[in-house]
């Protein structure tokens, strides 16, 4: 009969953690819908995929501190910090890149 190991903790996610993924998911999610919006319109400017990419970029580096400030707490899971944390600077990376390849263009 095999013995069944519980382990009980009073560890949880911080909420900071939490918004920081979420900050990081729509962050990506937008410009990597405003970069196909862009270029199924033949690379159309358009208003509204360049705020789209900037405010997106504001969610990124605010998503950057709160996943930061998660993972400065203590006792507590650190998953949803490190995944957010990634996101957001996947998304500044991506700010970045756009900015460079318009610069060249």
């Amino acid at each position: 009969m095999a013995k069944k190991n519980y382990i009980f903790t009073n560890k949880e996610h911080p909420k900071k953690a939490i918004m920081s993924t979420i900050l990081g998911v729509l962050s990506a999610g937008s410009l990597i819908l405003a970069a196909y919006l862009s270029y199924a319109d033949r690379g159309a400017e358009n208003v509204r995929y360049g705020t789209a990419c900037f405010l997106a970029m504001i969610f990124a580096f605010i998503g950057v501190i709160l996943g930061t400030l998660g993972r400065m707490e203590k006792d507590k899971f650190y998953l949803f910090c490190y995944i957010g944390i990634a996101l957001n600077l996947a998304a500044i990376g991506l700010v970045s890149l756009i900015l460079y390849a318009g610069a060249l263009l």
